[in-house]
């Protein structure tokens, strides 16, 4: 899904300065993403656990579960130096806001559901990007099928389509892999790839890491991006099969394209619509 054209470049920018509307007399409406600093952090606690159970929800539904594996976090807003997350071998469709765990620095549960196991995997990697990145409330991780098809050729994204475009210049690869994430050193080293300001990291021959200041935002750039590396897939098989290449998008255009579908505030916006979906299907019951 690519952003409409009506979301602002941030929040708060005014219209007169909104590249999608600065140049024309049609005023588009402002959007505001939520602030939970501003919130009492108990109150906040409880929206971004339901955000989450709501977000597992969106992952069972585009097919992302795989067994066991995989995560997505939210930092604690009573308690940064903690993230909630999946207990270990709840089923993503099943997971209830109830259900969540909360996990402190050393890895030890400290809060949660009646399942407390915690996946090692998980606590290695978003401990690392959590700690490296303060400016990171949630982190999403899964072996989505083109994700970790697109991870074994271990390149980054060509900009292509204007929906790569919202991860130019701010994705990253991890160029190695080492077994399952069960290290302290291999959590840093993703980290460490992943960088101090891009949203998405693709891990070779592993799958998709993405991140973002909303939970909105985090679940939608993992969606886009699985999206990207399977239209890439094609588009590189498609060209392949010419004997050519697929045309790129300049640096200057996929910039531009980049501060229109690319930002925060994009992300958070296309990311609503996935949450509103869940909420009618279940009826809200992800909040239990």
């Amino acid at each position: 899904m690519t952003p409409p054209t009506s979301t602002p470049v941030d929040p708060n920018t005014p219209l007169e300065e909104n590249p999608m509307t600065k140049k024309g007399p049609t005023k588009m409406p402002a959007f505001r993403m939520p602030d939970y600093k501003s919130m009492d952090p108990h109150e906040a606690r409880k929206l971004l656990k339901e955000k989450l159970a709501c977000a597992f929800r969106i992952f069972a539904k585009y097919g992302f579960d795989e067994g066991v594996a995989g995560h997505i976090t939210v930092r604690d807003p009573v308690e940064p130096t903690t993230f909630w997350v999946n207990p270990f071998g709840l089923h993503f469709s099943l997971i209830k806001a109830s259900d969540l765990i909360r996990v402190d620095h050393v890895g030890s549960v400290i809060e949660g559901g009646p399942i407390r196991a915690l996946n090692t995997a998980a606590y290695r990697i978003h401990h690392a990007v959590h700690t490296a990145r303060p400016d990171v409330l949630c982190a999403a991780h899964s072996h989505s099928i083109y994700g970790r098809a697109f991870a074994s050729l271990g390149r980054k994204l060509d900009m292509i389509t204007q929906d790569s475009c919202a991860f130019y210049d701010s994705h990253a690869l991890y160029s190695n892999f080492n077994g399952v994430v069960l290290g302290e050193e291999e959590g840093l080293a993703i980290a460490e790839a992943l960088g101090p300001k891009n949203k998405a990291c693709i891990l070779q021959n592993h799958g998709l890491l993405t991140t973002g200041d909303t939970v909105e935002g985090c679940v939608f750039w993992f969606l886009s991006m699985d999206k990207c590396c399977h239209a890439q897939l094609l588009a590189d098989a498609a060209a392949a099969g010419r004997g050519g290449e697929t045309v790129k998008i300049s640096d200057e255009d996929a910039a531009e394209t980049y501060r229109v579908v690319g930002t925060n505030a994009a992300g958070w916006f296309s990311g609503v619509p996935l949450f509103q979906v869940i909420d009618a299907e279940t009826g809200g019951d992800y909040k239990n």
